[in-house]
């Protein structure tokens, strides 16, 4: 997986590098295959919420996005890595589904004397 880091009006530190992209790397964990990602890593002068995190990650079939604003730069890379995460178990679990579904079709076109082409 390519990872690319965009940092505006922030440094980017070795170890704010070294942060993302661990946390990025630990979404191909859940079995999909992660072609890229791309993190944008914005600050601002809000008072609130002044670290916003933008992730792109591009899959084979439709490409997933998260955003978080957060107080601290950390917590907001943790939201947005959840996020994602819960996107692409619903994504896993669609896809199951669907199979699932086309087994089960097919195994009662059998049974009607169909076959499927």
């Amino acid at each position: 997986m390519q990872i690319h880091i965009t940092p505006r009006n922030l440094t980017l530190t070795g170890a704010i590098h070294e942060f993302v992209a661990e946390k990025v790397s630990h979404l191909e964990g859940h079995g999909e295959t992660i072609l890229g990602a791309h993190i944008v890593l914005l600050h601002n002068h809000d008072r609130k919420k002044p670290y916003h995190v933008k992730v792109h990650l591009a899959l084979p079939g439709p490409d997933l996005h998260a955003e978080d604003a957060e107080a601290d730069l950390y917590s907001a890379i943790y939201k947005v890595v959840d996020k994602l995460s819960r996107q692409i178990s619903k994504l896993k679990t669609k896809h199951k589904e669907l199979k699932k579904h086309r087994t089960q079709q097919e195994r009662e076109a059998e049974k009607r004397g169909y076959k499927r082409r």
